[in-house]
């Protein structure tokens, strides 16, 4: 018996020494699809990314850092010509080691279907493997955002086994931390540990330098109701649960903590410039001149240390703040939205606002949105469905006028979701093209900078969207969780579980 104790008490030991367990996290939805090309969307980044990877990431400090590249890229002289070393020995989920040929592959992939790839994809003559572990891009003209774009979670280059390329991906097959073992719709997408990842070397750094999957298992749970979120993490039932209700904050107590960050995103309301009443830029002027930020970020957010009124896209400390344009942000004035209607010849045709509810505060905006637009005698009506139903509507631009969504604050302004015309709200104008042009083809900073001051301008001058202000998240983590760091899309490596 007293053997048989010492077996026990050391096999317990040993168990409490090792890493392991599985770790539950509350979502706000389901991803309409797990292939992160052909999608865009801070949920599906935010999963997919465990065991989906791409040549580059960003470190703590939002600098591009290789992750499955040896290096930083190479750049020519002119710009034109971007080296890419690659890693070797790097192992897919399937057992096949990763090659050339499969990175050059899962690249054109990218530039052929992937939003933001499409963004510099007129511009790529070639890519080619132009030895077993380099890759190259022959570029048309300089590009300055392809590293940023190659280190995006959102659209996201990521590399995938050349045999597997499909339309539409039926097998996601990446060289994650974790892979993925069974998606259950509406149920929950379970991800087990890879035991052949190969970490980089050194210390972890933001979503660079050093991962390791410690946990066995991650599950992402969709909860689209908020307040279930928020009492399941009390419970102790999700170790994690994200975006929650920044009221509830005194609520987390017990089995969670709340976690905040600051200055985290921002709320926009995007206009559809394709089709419908909001086309007419006079309208969407008035539109503009109705909103009071100070009232739609208290309603969405309860309390002035949860949110800021700014109208600067970029809060203070990035290089790319400015205050170009931002006298045309919270107005607020009711009888210039009459007026502008008016000039605009509006005739009562409904304004359509598409919303979702598993996102809150987007639905407490559009409200508000809803009571302004009626107060200047606009007819609005509101659009609530789920967040994947609204990804799939907002792309078909006879469904919608006005949908809500948010954005973190991106390190490179390139990668703002709603200034390529291919993204829902299609804002393309030529003074808005050659200047987006100028930015992604200009390598030098403060040139670039100077151009987005002035596209922040024009962004206030032609209104295709709108900044409401900006928001801290909030979250709820279990005091059980350990080596977990906040960022904009959480991840769950270097994350484990005490015993």
């Amino acid at each position: 018996m007293a053997f048989g104790g010492l077996v026990t008490s050391g096999a317990a030991a040993m168990a409490q020494d090792e890493p392991g367990g599985i770790i539950t996290v509350a979502t706000i939805g389901e991803p309409n699809t797990l292939d992160p090309m052909a999608a865009t969307g801070d949920l599906l980044g935010m999963v997919t990314q465990h065991f989906l990877e791409t040549l580059y990431t960003f470190d703590k400090e939002w600098n591009v850092t290789p992750l499955l590249a040896a290096d930083l890229p190479e750049i020519s002289n002119d710009g034109k010509t971007v080296t890419i070393p690659l890693r070797q020995g790097i192992k897919f989920h399937n057992g096949k080691t990763m090659t050339a040929d499969d990175v050059v592959a899962s690249l054109e992939r990218w530039l052929k279907i992937a939003s933001r790839g499409q963004l510099v994809a007129d511009k790529v003559e070639k890519v080619e493997a132009t030895d077993a572990n380099t890759v190259t891009i022959s570029l048309s003209a300089p590009f300055g955002p392809l590293p940023a774009l190659l280190a995006f979670n959102n659209s996201a280059a990521v590399i995938l086994p050349k045999e597997t390329l499909a339309e539409p991906l039926t097998e996601f097959i990446g060289t994650g931390p974790f892979m993925l073992k069974e998606r259950r719709p509406d149920q929950y997408i379970q991800l087990v540990r890879f035991e052949d990842y190969q970490p980089l070397e050194g210390e972890a750094d933001g979503f660079g330098g050093r991962r390791e999957a410690l946990l066995d298992e991650v599950r992402f749970v969709p909860v689209p109701d908020a307040n279930t979120r928020v009492e399941g993490a009390v419970a102790g039932q999700y170790d994690y649960a994200e975006l929650l209700p920044v009221e509830s904050y005194d609520r987390l107590t017990g089995q969670t903590e709340p976690m905040l960050t600051e200055s985290f995103g921002w709320p926009m309301f995007i206009m559809n410039t394709k089709q419908g009443v909001m086309t007419d830029q006079t309208m969407r002027k008035a539109v503009q001149a109705l909103q009071n930020s100070d009232d739609l970020m208290l309603a969405a957010f309860g309390e002035e240390r949860f949110f800021k009124v700014d109208g600067a896209l970029y809060p203070e400390g990035y290089v790319w703040r400015n205050e170009t344009g931002v006298e045309a942000y919270n107005q607020g004035d009711v009888e210039k939205a009459k007026s502008l209607a008016e000039q605009a010849g509006y005739d009562g045709e409904p304004i359509r606002i598409l919303t979702s509810r598993q996102y809150e505060f987007h639905y407490k905006m559009a409200q508000v949105l809803d009571a302004y637009l009626k107060s200047a005698g606009l007819n609005s009506q509101l659009d609530v469905v789920d967040w994947a139903t609204l990804v799939q509507r907002r792309a078909d631009p006879a469904l919608w006028d006005i949908f809500i969504t948010h954005s973190p604050f991106l390190p490179d302004p390139a990668l703002i979701a709603p200034l390529p015309a291919s993204y829902p709200g299609w804002w393309s104008t030529p003074e808005k093209e050659e200047l987006l042009t100028a930015l992604n083809t200009e390598t030098d900073l403060a040139k670039r900078q100077e151009i987005w001051s002035d596209i922040q301008g024009l962004i206030y001058e032609q209104a295709p969207f709108y900044k409401v202000g900006d928001f801290a998240a909030l979250a709820a983590k279990s005091p059980k969780v350990e080596g977990f760091e906040a960022s904009p899309w959480p991840y769950f490596w270097n994350v484990s579980i005490a015993k």
